[in-house]
């Protein structure tokens, strides 16, 4: 169990969190969650000690073990996979360190031999000889081989150095485990072992992540951080975030009723506060006036974007043929041959191990890449809209947001620019902020603003859903499922898929997949199998 008493935090002068007092008990999952700049992430660095609170305290039960997943995929370089892994638990690590220091000493005295029979005790008190067979297994499951035990971590890979790392955090049934974004990186065969593992887990886990799916399937509880305050719900994801709507909707109701009441009551006061006949009933209304309590609705810090897609004009029944694109990149065949079609209707996701062969693929039907050999033609009546994976080149740029919007929109008018910058969360003083130092999630809005404002009726959409919180994601996701043209994308958010996609592509240098289906009834015949 880990809990909080009267803890505070600001930062520049603005309050993250205001005497939060919460525990977090054995047995649930926490899924914590809350906008970009909330603090998600700060709040786990103050539990785990990293970070020092203003006020008040962090407390654990007396010999618990906390594991956090670290965010330094540096940090143990030098350090064999195997080794790193046990390095999980500090503990058992250091014991065994000292156990095999002792066992190399040329001259081994009595003492040593006494030290070292305490330390075996512990050492298999605390299941030391299945240390590395534990180890294994948590590899295993994440997708790392026998083969790579004993390379160091160097060596490795970024997304096999993730999974290591993720390893490192579980190993050892820690009593409280910290997870923050724990599934970037990871492919679905991984993600669904995760996901195994921790409704399988009997002690805390806190996690942080933008995948609905996930918090969906594993949180028995939700975290929310809003108003400064941290509130626990029971249930997952969905669960709170249609409790909370109809919460939310409920106190608004009260208010309307309220402030009916109220007005009703000042145009009484205001017509017969005069009339002497009537003044005992104003006197009266004036003070039930006075105790009419109006629930102020508190400002929340979660902003939804308004993404709507709508085609100026309807596509024709075919609308791409792509026959035999090959593109080769630094002596890498990354398109092999690929052919396919696309009628009218069609959302598509593309999947695949190397995202360099959907990239280039989008590129090449954005008309921004030529291929090797092979060719694509678009339909007549198709305007394509292009979201890239790296959109730096459109940012390089000291307008502001009002201008840099302004070319790409037919209505040149500031009011309807800036309107339309409003409903994309760019309100007041954040539309003059200039192109260049936008972030990442506000580069992502940005470029989504420039989509809407094509009226294209194909939309190519590479990673919309990277840089971008709760909130924004799950906007863009309902947009494109409402948009009624023809949609191809790539994510690796599950819902996203799950409710957008009709069809599904598999994309590894050669096209290896191409069905109508959904997301799910693909991993079940391909992945999952």
């Amino acid at each position: 169990m880990i809990s909080t008493e009267n803890v505070s935090l600001s930062f520049g002068g603005r309050k993250l969190f205001d005497d939060v007092n919460i525990k977090f008990t054995p047995g649930n999952c926490y899924g914590l969650i809350g906008a970009n700049g909330a603090g998600k992430s700060t709040f786990i660095k103050i539990l785990s000690g990293e970070i020092e609170p203003q006020t008040g305290t962090v407390s654990m039960a007396p010999g618990e073990r906390m594991s956090i997943l670290k965010q330094d995929h540096f940090a143990f370089n030098d350090f064999p996979v195997l080794q790193t892994v046990i390095m999980g638990n500090e503990k058992l690590y250091k014991i065994m360190q000292e156990k095999d220091a002792i066992y190399m000493k040329e001259d081994f005295s009595d003492e040593d031999g006494i030290k070292a029979s305490e330390l075996e005790a512990e050492f298999a008190e605390m299941n030391g000889w299945e240390a590395e067979s534990d180890a294994g297994i948590l590899l295993a499951g994440l997708g790392i081989g026998t083969d790579l035990h004993d390379k160091l971590m160097k060596d490795l890979e970024g997304s096999e150095k993730v999974k290591v790392l993720l390893a490192q955090a579980l190993f050892g049934q820690p009593d409280v485990l910290l997870l923050d974004e724990p599934t970037n990186h990871l492919d679905i065969k991984a993600v669904r072992w995760l996901e195994d593992f921790l409704l399988n887990f009997q002690n805390t886990v806190i996690v942080v992540s933008h995948d609905r799916h996930f918090l969906n399937k594993v949180c028995t509880h939700i975290a929310d951080l809003d108003f400064g305050k941290i509130s626990i719900y029971a249930g997952n994801y969905d669960f709170w975030k249609t409790s909370s709507e109809l919460a939310q909707r409920l106190r608004s109701d009260e208010n309307k009723k309220a402030e009916q009441k109220a007005a009703e009551l000042k145009a009484f006061i205001q017509r017969f506060s005069a009339n002497a006949s009537k003044s005992k009933q104003a006197t009266s209304r004036q003070k039930q006036l006075d105790r009419l309590q109006l629930n102020d609705l508190p400002v929340s810090s979660r902003k939804y974007p308004y993404v709507h897609f709508k085609p100026k004009r309807e596509a024709g029944k075919e609308l791409l043929k792509v026959d035999g694109l090959t593109k080769t990149i630094d002596g890498v065949k990354v398109l092999d041959n690929v052919r396919f079609s696309l009628k009218k209707g069609d959302k598509v996701v593309f999947l695949g191990d190397s995202s360099l062969s959907v990239t280039t693929l989008f590129q090449i039907l954005a008309g921004e890449m030529e291929p090797d050999s092979g060719t694509y033609e678009w339909g007549v009546t198709t305007t394509l809209g292009y979201f890239p994976s790296d959109n730096q080149k459109y940012f390089d740029s000291d307008d502001s947001l009002v201008d840099w919007l302004r070319q790409y929109s037919d209505d040149k008018d500031e009011s309807f620019v800036r309107g339309f910058l409003g409903k994309m969360l760019f309100s007041g003083e954040e539309a003059k902020k200039r192109a260049r130092v936008l972030s990442g999630g506000e580069k992502v809005r940005c470029m989504l603003s420039k989509m809407m404002l094509s009226g294209a009726n194909v939309l190519m959409l590479d990673g919309p859903t990277d840089h971008l919180d709760l909130e924004s994601i799950t906007a863009v996701n309902e947009g494109l499922t409402r948009f009624e043209g023809t949609v191809l994308f790539t994510t690796h958010d599950h819902e996203f898929i799950q409710t957008v996609a009709n069809r599904v592509i598999v994309l590894e240098s050669e096209l290896v997949y191409d069905k109508e289906t959904t997301y799910e009834d693909y991993l079940q015949e391909v992945v999952l199998r």
